[in-house]
């Protein structure tokens, strides 16, 4: 046993030995391990949980940005955190700690601006107090809230209605080419582009501005005249049809794509329609008046409807041009915008179509039905949800829905339940849009970011159009009164401008639009009086023609034929 210990002791001491040794392959004072690494683990806006990588929508304006990291910051490298406007410019923020410092709290020290984007932004410079950096970047992006203090002083409703009126026709009135007097296409286009669409529906709106006392009589039947002369003598034609776009000095033809170079019919009806409401509305006895109702005669009655049927067919063509003949071959058939091309081609009393054309061809023999519910209202004609809204607006600027049938539908509950199902998808914002609600809706066709786009629910970019809700006042007064009083005091500083309001926005986006468009602006003067007083109804409806064309040629039926 003895011998034992004494071997034990001996393997001990050299071990012992060994293990102490300055020399040697053990080596000697350890290595120390490296600063721990610190990472951000979780962020705040208040109590609400910030998502990085993606934008964080409806921000207070002064938040307390709290943001939690693995370890215990080191206090001497928090200002590697910056808060920026914009991505540039930096904005000033009192700083406190949490959590035994793994916290850091940012409190802006100002109010931050409304619907304004910003980053919270953290380099690797930021540092644990164990001496540990960030191996990556990160940034945070947010978007504040709306400001919901009113931008302008509150007006009854009929001052304010005035107002959106009054402001909407300068485009028309102030903005109209000074040669030809039509309607420019848009406010940021090369100016010699008019569009006889859209001039259509400034012609329109003439009577309002005169009814409205925005102009005297005399001033628009002047401009009337000046329009009227060069429709009449200088704009070209092409079977009495109209191109789409025209120069407004010369009336030569501007093509709105390459074959598309001569007549649009649909375009033509709109003009159409126009001329023949101000025809009606000028009708005093003298002899200007009586001259202008002549030339509008002309013009009206030159139109070769028929001819659009390309060889007899029983459907209307929408355009034909001199060099391309019919190789656009595109049919005018519903549920669209076009209802008013059918109906002023039966209409006419020179080049009239029979019913078969409007059964076979537009209304496609019932094809156009729909008949399926959504957001809980029955749609009689269209697409799947009804389509952008412009489809409610566009034929029935001079056609008073009201009351109006047919085989296929009650024209009423089709645009009023259109206008409903947009209504109440963008209020049930199923993409989850920032800003949709039900004071901010309404989808058509209008510009977006970097383009134009048929804005609808089955093609939703997060883009509203103001002409959307404003110009559906007379199938759903009360939501979009809502709106409108929404876009005029709570986002008037952003899209209330010259012309009325811009023709559409993103507050996804943060983008307002820089545009006018006469085919946007015009709708909002005329629904909204028709929605007032229905005076462009009963002035276009008056029409013997078009009560002919309606009821003994389409089989139309309403209080008013």
């Amino acid at each position: 046993m003895q011998l034992i210990r004494t071997i034990i002791t001996i393997i001990a001491s050299v071990f012992i030995f060994t293990g102490c040794s300055k020399s040697g392959g053990g080596g000697g004072t350890q290595t120390p391990l490296p600063p721990t690494p610190i990472a951000l683990v979780s962020a705040r806006f208040d109590n609400t949980t910030a998502l990085t990588g993606f934008t964080n929508y409806n921000i207070k304006l002064s938040p307390a940005i709290r943001l939690s990291f693995n370890n215990a910051v080191d206090r001497s490298t928090v200002g590697s955190i910056t808060l920026k406007e914009n991505g540039s410019t930096g904005v000033g923020a009192g700083v406190n700690y949490e959590n035994g410092d793994s916290t850091v709290v940012l409190n802006p020290s100002a109010a931050l601006k409304a619907l304004t984007r910003y980053t919270v932004d953290g380099t690797a410079t930021l540092k644990s107090v164990k001496g540990g950096a960030m191996s990556s970047n990160f940034s945070i992006t947010l978007v504040t809230q709306i400001d919901s203090t009113d931008k302008f002083p509150v007006l009854s409703d009929n001052a304010l209605l005035d107002l959106v009126q009054q402001q909407t026709f300068k485009y028309f009135w102030d903005y109209g080419h000074p040669v030809s007097g039509l309607a420019r296409e848009r406010s940021n286009a090369t100016p010699e582009t008019v569009t006889s669409g859209g001039s259509g529906f400034g012609i329109m709106a003439i009577p309002v501005g005169i009814n409205r006392n925005f102009i005297t009589r005399a001033q628009g039947l002047a401009r009337m005249q000046t329009i009227v002369t060069f429709l009449k003598n200088t704009a070209q034609k092409f079977h009495g049809a109209f191109p789409h776009w025209l120069n407004g000095t010369t009336g030569a033809v501007i093509p709105f794509s390459t074959k598309d170079n001569g007549a649009d019919l649909v375009e033509t009806s709109y003009l159409m329609a126009g001329l023949l409401t101000a025809r009606q509305y000028f009708s005093g006895g003298d002899a200007a008046e009586t001259s202008l109702r002549n030339d509008i005669n002309a013009i009206w009655n030159a139109v070769e409807w028929n001819w659009f049927r390309q060889g007899g067919q029983n459907v209307l063509y929408w355009h034909w041009s001199p060099n391309y003949n019919w190789d656009m071959n595109h049919k005018i058939q519903g549920w669209n915008e076009c209802l008013i091309t059918y109906i002023m081609a039966a209409s006419s009393t020179t080049f009239g179509i029979p019913q078969v054309v409007y059964k076979e061809g537009f209304a496609r023999n019932g094809s156009m039905q729909n008949g399926n519910t959504y957001y809980g209202y029955q749609l009689p004609l269209g697409s799947p949800n009804g389509g952008p809204l412009f489809f409610a607006h566009y034929s029935f600027l001079g056609v008073n829905p009201t009351g109006l049938s047919d085989t296929y539908a009650n024209y009423q509950t089709q645009n009023t339940n259109h206008t409903k199902i947009n209504y109440e998808y963008c209020k049930a914002n199923p993409k989850g849009f920032f800003g949709y609600s039900n004071l901010v809706w309404g989808l058509t066709a209008s510009d977006v970011p970097n383009g134009y786009n048929a804005n609808e629910p089955n093609n939703d970019i997060g883009v509203i159009s103001p002409t959307a809700a404003i110009s559906s006042m007379p199938y759903t007064p009360t939501e979009s009164m809502n709106a409108l009083k929404f876009f005029y005091y709570k986002l008037g500083d952003k899209i209330w401008k010259q012309y009325g309001f811009v023709d559409a926005f993103s507050l996804k986006d943060l983008w307002y639009a820089d545009s006018f468009l006469a085919i946007d602006q015009g709708p909002e003067i005329i629904m909204i009086e028709n929605y007032r007083s229905g005076l462009i109804w009963n002035l276009f409806t008056s029409c013997p023609e078009v009560k002919n064309g309606m009821k003994n040629v389409l089989g139309f039926t309403a209080p008013y034929l």
